[in-house]
């Protein structure tokens, strides 16, 4: 099995809230009948929102959600049906083969069936620096800062997906996908979101270790990080 990872454009004229809303009623079903399993997707909506000033933007327009799913095989003469179904919901859509690596599976808040999960998503497209080799890039990534975020933050969930390749012509050239979910109140209130409410020692200390971890291996000029509502349909799976 292989993981894919595909962001989504709005058609051109649709408001992102009418297309996320088009995406949750079609999609899933769409995808698994072309094969898809193990689908999630992630939406920006209104619940959202107020997380706006979290966001980073390399892309323009950046994306409007992003759908995760698996498949026997994501080369393209046996993926004809999954971009089919991509493109006809979507003015945009672009795809990329990752291997996911689950840090910290959701226990303390499982998904329920096609319903919206508790808290909210990041979701973010990362580049590597380019002053760093792949390997060192992703050597620091898996050896260092991966213990610091899960030490400084409240994320309750925390799913890394490196770049295999881009299977489309005009993906961005990221090197991983990172989602982590976070309570609702860590969109607005930075000490909720680095798990130092009420602590300012500490607070202090998980931002700055946080941002000279990401450092060591970012390029912040080609990362795009949205806040997104997810919701998981890995129970389509037993239909």
């Amino acid at each position: 099995m292989e993981k894919l990872i595909c962001a989504l454009w709005a058609p051109q004229g649709e408001s992102r809230a009418d297309f996320g809303a088009h995406l949750l009623a079609e999609l899933p079903d769409a995808l698994k009948a072309a094969g898809a399993s193990g689908i999630r997707l992630n939406i920006r909506d209104a619940t959202v929102e107020p997380a706006a000033p979290l966001v980073q933007q390399w892309q323009q327009p950046q994306q409007d959600a992003v759908v995760q799913f698996w498949l026997p095989s994501a080369n393209a003469i046996f993926r004809e049906r999954i971009d089919a179904a991509l493109a006809a919901v979507s003015g945009r859509f672009e795809a990329w083969l990752t291997a996911e690596s689950t840090i910290i599976p959701n226990k303390e808040h499982p998904p329920h069936a096609g319903e919206r999960t508790w808290g909210w998503s990041q979701a973010s497209f990362i580049s590597f620096r380019p002053d760093m080799t792949r390997e060192a890039a992703v050597a620091h990534w898996h050896s260092h800062h991966t213990r610091v975020a899960i030490d400084t933050q409240a994320n309750f969930e925390y799913v890394q997906n490196i770049v295999v390749r881009p299977l489309t012509s005009g993906a961005p050239l990221y090197g991983a996908f990172v989602e982590e979910c976070f309570p609702l109140e860590a969109m607005t209130d930075s000490p909720a979101f680095f798990d130092a409410v009420g602590d300012e020692e500490k607070f202090a200390k998980n931002t700055k270790d946080m941002a000279d971890s990401c450092a060591g291996f970012i390029d912040f000029s080609r990362i795009d990080i949205i806040p997104t509502s997810q919701f998981d349909f890995a129970h389509l799976d037993k239909a």
